[in-house]
């Protein structure tokens, strides 16, 4: 028996989904929904409460697909809902802290540290950074934006973007030292 794949054509399978047909809405969500609980878990400590923005992050989705025009890649254009959605539920449960304090701009080099931590460590000591730092640290150094975007969607300054991501930094050098040092007994 030969199994023929239906919606192969992503794009025919974005359409279908887009006039509300409930297998293709599915294909679309078992295709991208664990890179997207990645991305709101980089935001949200509680894997249940990623849980929960990336399904309202879907439910936006999907009653917005009509407006997804084809100009950019689909799973960035999800990833963006995604990363709006987690910024919008740390900003209900008000868990984010910017301080305003500005700094000289002079960025510390990560490439002198080595390591040897997990995926799993380095996330938890993502995890351990102040929420401001965290929301910066993730919009900069893992989704690529730059401190003028960043600072327009956290609405805050550029500075404070710029003195937000530096402590992020600082604070996770000394984490990953001291983990390395309680790893291995040395830097």
């Amino acid at each position: 028996m030969r199994i023929v794949q239906f919606y192969k054509n992503e794009t025919l399978l974005i359409s279908k989904a887009a006039k509300g047909h409930k297998e293709a809405q599915y294909k679309l969500y078992k295709s991208y929904a664990a890179k997207m609980l990645s991305v709101c878990r980089y935001y949200i400590k509680d894997i249940h409460h990623a849980e929960e923005v990336m399904l309202s992050g879907f439910l936006k989705v999907f009653m917005n697909l009509k407006k997804f025009k084809s100009e950019g890649s689909f799973e960035g254009w999800i990833r963006r809902i995604m990363i709006n959605e987690s910024i919008s539920y740390l900003r209900k449960e008000k868990t984010q802290l910017f301080t305003e304090e500005i700094i000289g701009g002079k960025e510390i080099s990560w490439n002198n540290i080595e390591t040897e931590l997990e995926v799993e460590e380095i996330q938890s000591l993502i995890d351990s950074l102040p929420s401001g730092y965290r929301m910066v640290f993730v919009l900069y150094a893992v989704e690529g934006y730059k401190h003028q975007e960043i600072a327009k969607m956290l609405d805050i300054s550029e500075s404070t973007s710029k003195s937000q991501l530096f402590k992020a930094r600082k604070m996770l050098q000394r984490k990953m030292i001291n983990q390395n040092i309680m790893n291995n007994g040395t830097v």
